[in-house]
C-alpha cells in the first residue's frame, strides 16, 4: 500500500526539494525506458540522492510514480471543474481539451499506473480525487443523488481515460475530450424518479 508522501511533512522545503528531484529523474528515466525497466539505483543516482533517502520518501518505485503523476490527476479534476455557469453540452471545456493534449508525452507512464478500465494506483487516486470534488459540488447545490453520481462521474472519466491511453477507444485528444464531456455531462443531466 502506498501513502502519500506529502503528507508526511509538507512544510519542509528540503523533503519537498528532494522529493521534487526524484519525481524529476523519474519522468526523465520513464522518458527513455519503461516503468518496469526503471532501478532505484538508476533513479538515485540521476538524482543525486542516496538509496537511503529515496526510501526515507518512497516505499517502492510505484509509490514515486504515483506522487509524480498527482499533478496529472489535479489536472484532471480541475479541468471538468473548470467551467461556471450552465455548460455547453456539446463542446468540452478549453482546460479538458488542454488536459488531454498534455497526456501523450508521458503516456507510457500514465499506462503503467493506470489500467484498462480505470483501476491501478493512479486509477484509484483519480476516482478518489475526482469522486470527492463532485460530491462535494454536486451536495453544495443541492443536486440529487450525489453519492450515486460522483461515484459514475469518477468511474465513467477514469474508464475512459484509461481505455483511451490503452488504445482501446480510438479518438484524437480533441476527440475524446469531447465524447468525456458529453457523457458527463448526461450523467449530471440524468432527472431521478424518486416515486420508484
Amino acid at each position: 500500500m502506498t501513502s502519500d508522501p506529502r503528507a508526511d511533512s509538507p512544510a519542509d522545503p528540503r523533503a519537498e526539494r528532494t522529493r521534487a528531484k526524484l519525481r524529476r529523474a523519474l519522468l526523465d528515466e520513464c522518458a527513455r525506458r519503461p516503468l518496469a525497466e526503471v532501478s532505484v539505483a538508476a533513479l538515485v543516482r540521476a538524482a543525486g540522492v542516496g538509496r537511503a533517502t529515496f526510501y526515507l520518501h518512497y516505499a517502492d518505485l510505484e509509490a514515486l510514480a504515483v506522487d509524480a503523476c498527482a499533478d496529472v490527476v489535479r489536472d484532471a479534476v480541475d479541468a471538468l471543474h473548470a467551467w461556471r455557469g450552465r455548460p455547453d453540452p456539446r463542446s468540452a471545456p478549453d482546460a479538458l481539451l488542454t488536459f488531454f493534449a498534455g497526456l501523450p508525452p508521458h503516456a507510457p507512464l500514465y499506462r503503467a499506473l493506470l489500467s484498462p478500465g480505470g483501476g491501478g494506483p493512479l486509477g484509484r487516486v483519480l476516482h478518489q480525487d475526482l469522486r470527492a470534488r463532485s460530491l462535494a459540488e454536486r451536495e453544495l447545490v443541492g443536486a440529487p443523488e450525489a453519492p450515486l453520481i460522483a461515484s459514475a462521474v469518477a468511474a465513467t472519466f477514469a474508464g475512459v481515460l484509461a481505455d483511451w491511453l490503452h488504445g482501446l477507444v480510438e479518438a484524437t485528444p480533441e476527440e475524446i475530450a469531447h465524447k468525456v464531456w458529453r457523457l458527463l455531462v448526461a450523467l449530471h443531466a440524468t432527472r431521478w424518479d424518486t416515486n420508484r
